[in-house]
């Protein structure tokens, strides 16, 4: 991965993501700089107790929100690599404001392409979701309409040459907001666990194999893509299984703007998706399939559908626990 010497800017810098990417990057690359872009000065002042300034000189830290155009063309300047990971991401707060996370995931992801554009910023991958394939809230709705201007973005870019692609992938294990800690919570409290749906299924990923992956794509990317990794799925009953043995369960239903199983390539664009060993790739409307980063795909077939339903890849109960007893879970 060609980060060596590079500036490279993170939005939404000091959440779950935007830390073990700086992780990983600064444990394995030189970059120039590292730019944490975040509205939050706490988490950027104990992400910089964490890392240490004098560890890592490289670090900066720039308060800032990707619905400020301005202060994104004051941040991107001398910027190579931009990856986007702010946005507003609870369900039910984005149905209950729903203007604001419009103005964030929408706007804001308009935002970081004028500023990367005018920048001359030369990569741009943006975060999507599963909930962005066919969705039925408000929060999907608004990262499809993000990955769409993202898409669209390599249209327009013209002699500056910025290329802009987007990853897609399901639940992270662990993360603030997961199913895990709100599950540890009823184990601890003593509590009856609530399932949504004994038939419930997620595609399921860590936070290390999230950052892999997208610098991955860094390599991998023409511009235009929307990359999928192939992943596990896992039932819901497993996982209470896993993270809370021997607790009662009580079925509450499925909650509104929820899906039963989620999925990341819908039928629709598999007829323009190449399947990968490790990812699928959904290419543009404007099909590129002749560049060399896409060589090697093989068309997936008619009829095809990436759901975490009919996953041929599953997580058991003991590889569950096994993969939480490895990682460190932030509170709900």
């Amino acid at each position: 991965m060609p980060l060596d010497n590079k500036v490279i800017l993170v939005t939404g810098g000091t959440g779950s993501f935007g830390k073990k990417l700086a992780e990983v990057i600064l444990s394995r690359h030189h970059p120039r700089k590292l730019i944490i872009f975040s509205r939050d000065e706490l988490k950027q002042h104990q992400m910089a107790q964490r890392f240490g300034e004098d560890r890592y000189d490289c670090i900066r830290y720039f308060i800032g929100d990707v619905r400020d155009r301005e202060r994104l063309y004051r941040a991107f300047d001398g910027v190579d690599i931009v990856i986007h990971a702010a946005a507003l991401k609870q369900v039910p707060a984005a149905e209950y404001n729903p203007l604001e996370a419009v103005k964030t995931n929408v706007l804001g992801a308009a935002n970081v392409i004028d500023a990367a554009i005018d920048r001359n910023v030369k990569q741009v991958v943006a975060l999507s979701t599963d909930k962005a394939a066919n969705p039925i809230n408000l929060y999907g709705a608004t990262k499809l309409c993000a990955d769409k201007l993202f898409v669209a973005a390599n249209s327009y870019s013209g002699d500056h040459g910025t290329r802009f692609s987007t990853v897609r992938y399901g639940n992270v294990v662990g993360s603030r907001g997961s199913v895990v800690p709100f599950f540890l919570k009823f184990k601890s409290d003593g509590g009856v666990i609530p399932i949504t749906d004994p038939r419930m299924t997620r595609f399921w990923i860590t936070l290390t194999q999230g950052v892999d992956f997208v610098l991955e794509c860094l390599d991998h990317m023409d511009g235009g893509e929307i990359f999928v990794p192939k992943i596990p799925s896992m039932n819901i009953m497993d996982l209470a299984q896993a993270v809370a043995p021997g607790c009662a369960h009580r079925v509450v239903g499925i909650r509104p703007g929820e899906k039963l199983h989620e999925v990341m390539v819908p039928e629709d664009d598999a007829r323009r998706t190449l399947e990968f060993d490790r990812y699928f790739a959904i290419l543009p409307s404007l099909d590129k399939r002749d560049t060399p980063a896409h060589r090697g795909g093989r068309p997936c077939p008619d009829g095809f559908r990436y759901g975490s339903e009919n996953n041929p890849e599953w997580i058991t109960v003991d590889g569950l626990r096994t993969m939480l007893a490895s990682l460190e879970i932030e509170p709900a």
